[in-house]
């Protein structure tokens, strides 16, 4: 402050000796200005390399974690690494006269079935010939899908045929899962009763368990199932060698599809209020066996509610055409009805729809052509209620023309209701293949369960009993 400035003519010359006065007049200000961008400068590279460190260290961090590999990695005994099999693996134990091998196809739970649609229950150990297709209606409840499980893994048709269960919807099918699954392992705990006993399981009573069904011989290459992701399974998942000659264990897959997979535009609601189940199955295979079609040579369309099955009844169809189907017929129940429908049907027979049987070609074809005649039938009648499955069928039977492409065996055969089952010898059960329930049988599950619960050497396998 005690600085003063020569006087100078010069304006311009005086006002630069004026700035350079200001400057040093606030000389301490701008050191300190200075210092403080120095600092802020320090402050915020320094948080720069603090973050880049910490992101650093977090991604090594994460990249350890996911590469750790644990030093035992078997799971604990009550997290099993299987659940939907591991009571099942726990049936084959290693033992020193009948070596088991891999004893199933290790699925994970809630595998799809086929081209990412439907549930694997369980996959089979090769692929078959055979196709039993068991269509689910309303009002089926557990008890119902129990006997017939039961009574299905009995008959031996499951040695050489797959099993797809048509449901109605999801929650049915997501209902029902449980006791498919209870049904598998009961048929593994009774394979693994008759290997620990060395005996034969030989059927003793229309009822009981005959395990030489599911034991095969001979070293011929099967093919591997078409159910599940390829090379989950094994060629031979079970085999032991008796008396010099090598057998293995064969069973079929047992998978389940809804409606809304196979049909999801729900295709006859636009002709019907209400689409039952037994008639929206006609329009679930066309999808379903088109995409089987090379796959098997046989078929089944059985209904669960009302037919059940005590052994293979594919024999009678094995040496036909595979353009056979083998229908069965009964009386009608009306004489007047018969005679007024006469030129339409051109037969006074109603054909059971409960189960239809024949070579995959046949079958296929008659699906095709009844989702047709569905869709006629309801365009033709105004009361939609009145039309039903089995009326359009016998219709379609009684028709050569629209059939022409189907070599068509129309049967008489009896069907004998379950309740004479106590009276059927064990021998009878091939001339008696298929059973019906029956209208006066409301108590016929607990009845059949207890006629099987009798069975000593199986009584000790069904929690049930």
């Amino acid at each position: 402050m005690g600085f003063a400035a020569k006087p100078n003519l010069n304006g311009q010359k005086e006002s630069r000796g004026a700035m350079g006065l200001l400057l040093v007049f606030f000389r301490e200000d701008q050191n300190k200005i200075a210092n403080s961008i120095r600092r802020t400068t320090s402050t915020v590279l320094l948080s720069t390399i603090s973050l880049c460190a910490l992101f650093l260290l977090l991604t090594l961090l994460l990249f350890t974690l996911s590469t750790f590999q644990p030093s035992n990695p078997t799971p604990p005994r009550f997290f099993p690494q299987n659940p939907q099999l591991s009571s099942s693996l726990w049936f084959f134990p290693m033992r020193a006269h009948k070596p088991l091998h891999r004893y199933q196809s290790k699925i994970p739970t809630a595998s799809f079935a086929l081209q990412g649609m439907g549930t694997l229950y369980r996959r089979g150990t090769k692929a078959m010939n055979d196709l039993l297709v068991a269509h689910v209606i309303e009002d089926v409840n557990q008890d119902d899908l129990r006997l017939f499980l039961r009574l299905l893994h009995r008959s031996g048709l499951t040695s050489r045929a797959d099993v797809v269960f048509l449901f109605g919807s999801s929650s049915l099918s997501s209902r029902f899962s449980s006791v498919i699954q209870e049904e598998n392992h009961s048929f593994f705990k009774l394979i693994r009763h008759y290997n620990d006993s060395s005996g034969k399981g030989l059927r003793d009573s229309v009822l009981s368990f005959d395990s030489t069904h599911f034991w095969k011989s001979g070293k011929k290459e099967v093919k591997e199932t078409i159910w599940g992701k390829k090379g989950r399974g094994s060629t031979y998942s079970n085999s032991t060698e008796v008396e010099g000659e090598s057998t293995r264990l064969t069973y079929g897959s047992v998978v389940g599809f809804d409606v809304l997979e196979l049909d999801p535009e729900n295709s006859l609601a636009g002709f019907l209020d209400h689409v039952p189940m037994s008639l929206r199955r006609w329009a679930c295979y066309p999808m379903l066996l088109g995409r089987l079609r090379r796959n098997f040579k046989h078929i089944i369309l059985l209904d669960v509610k009302n037919s059940m099955l005590l052994s293979d009844p594919l024999g009678r169809v094995r040496n036909r055409s595979p353009e056979s189907v083998y229908i069965l017929t009964k009386e009608s129940s009306s004489g007047k009805h018969s005679k007024r429908n006469s030129e339409k049907t051109q037969s006074h027979h109603l054909v059971n729809s409960g189960i239809l049987m024949g070579g995959a070609r046949g079958i296929r074809r008659l699906s095709s052509v009844m989702l047709t005649e569905i869709v006629r039938a309801t365009m033709q009648h105004k009361k939609k209620s009145s039309i039903s499955e089995s009326g359009v069928l016998s219709q379609l039977a009684g028709n050569g023309h629209i059939l022409k492409n189907v070599n068509l065996i129309t049967s008489t055969e009896s069907i004998q209701e379950a309740s004479s089952l106590m009276g059927l010898s064990p021998n009878s059960a091939s001339d008696y293949s298929i059973i019906q329930r029956g209208n006066n049988n409301h108590d016929l599950n607990s009845l059949i369960m207890k006629l099987i619960c009798l069975i000593e050497a199986e009584s000790s396998v069904y929690r049930d009993c």
